[in-house]
């Protein structure tokens, strides 16, 4: 399902032109999303949808979520994460797996600025680990009408997911990941010139390797282990005060099952925990008929969240 899910086309006829918006989320830093607003905005509730590692708003679950909440009256926020969707030019500095603050600053204009009623949170992969991590963050302080998120296949505890993504098996994985994320530092030194040191990034293998030279110096982690540790959302798991879904699958070849069933997380009476036999790694793909499209998560996440919007 993971392989099919990546390569089969999808097409998206119903779900109309979204409309281009950037936040100013922190010093020279600029994100863009890709927004579908219903006719009057601020008597619909509103997802943020949240792509996964070298991603974009562009990402087939990305548009397939949209058009379903679309459809279902909702406002659809596609967020580009830092430097993903071509926008290493909006920002100076590097994205992590466990920065919540763009998703904080977005949810907050939405509510403060725009007045949107109720705003709900679903990810996907790096994104559903920033999504739970967020809503744990928010503790019982959860913004006014910030109404619960949704995560499929999580990367819930980063060290984990890594150590799996090194398997022998899962090298196609870890060659695309790599790949992408070597693309995107050139793009960055073609923006930014001489920011960041490319030395050593033709000899990079994994995501560990990227990550251990990068993104854990960059953002003052003492290591790659140290910046998966506090990245991940299992350390505030247990605190998440909204409701929140959580899709993952026993067969994800990267994403292991046993963190899902650890104390925080199946003690916290504000998870709904669906563990399938199958799925993949952000798949989840059944029959498909007139009517449904057979992307299984992205009707769970709308139904999900349509059960706790208030407007």
């Amino acid at each position: 399902m993971t392989l099919f899910s990546w390569g089969n086309p999808r097409y998206f006829p119903q779900l109309p032109k979204p409309s281009r918006r950037y936040f100013d989320v922190a010093r020279a830093t600029r994100v863009v999303a890709d927004c579908h607003w219903q006719a009057e905005p601020w008597t619909h509730a509103t997802l943020i949808a949240l792509h996964g590692l070298n991603g974009s708003s562009d990402a087939h679950y990305m548009k397939g979520l949209a058009a379903k909440a679309f459809a279902r009256g909702m406002n659809v926020v596609r967020l580009n994460q830092r430097n993903c969707g071509d926008t290493e030019h909006l920002s100076e500095g590097l994205f992590h797996s466990g920065l919540t603050a763009d998703a904080a600053h977005i949810v907050d204009e939405l509510t403060r600025v725009d007045g949107l009623p109720a705003i709900g949170v679903a990810g996907y992969s790096l994104g559903g680990n920033l999504a739970l991590k967020l809503a744990g963050e928010y503790g019982a302080h959860a913004p006014k009408g910030f109404i619960g998120v949704a995560a499929v296949s999580p990367i819930i505890e980063i060290s984990e997911c890594t150590r799996a993504l090194e398997r022998p098996g899962n090298g196609i994985y870890q060659w695309n990941f790599v790949r992408d994320l070597k693309r995107r530092m050139r793009r960055k030194d073609q923006r930014h010139p001489g920011m960041f040191d490319l030395s050593r990034l033709d000899a990079i293998k994994t995501v560990r390797e990227f990550d251990e030279t990068y993104t854990a110096p960059y953002f003052g982690f003492r290591n790659a282990e140290d910046y998966y540790h506090r990245a991940s959302a299992m350390r505030v798991i247990d605190r998440v005060q909204v409701p929140a879904l959580v899709i993952t699958a026993e067969d994800d070849p990267f994403v292991p099952s046993e963190p899902f069933r650890t104390a925080a997380v199946t003690g916290n009476p504000h998870l709904d925990l669906r563990i399938s036999a199958h799925g993949g790694h952000c798949g989840f793909v059944g029959p498909s008929s007139a009517r449904d499209d057979g992307y299984w998560a992205e009707n769970q996440i709308v139904r999900f969240l349509d059960r706790f919007r208030r407007p």
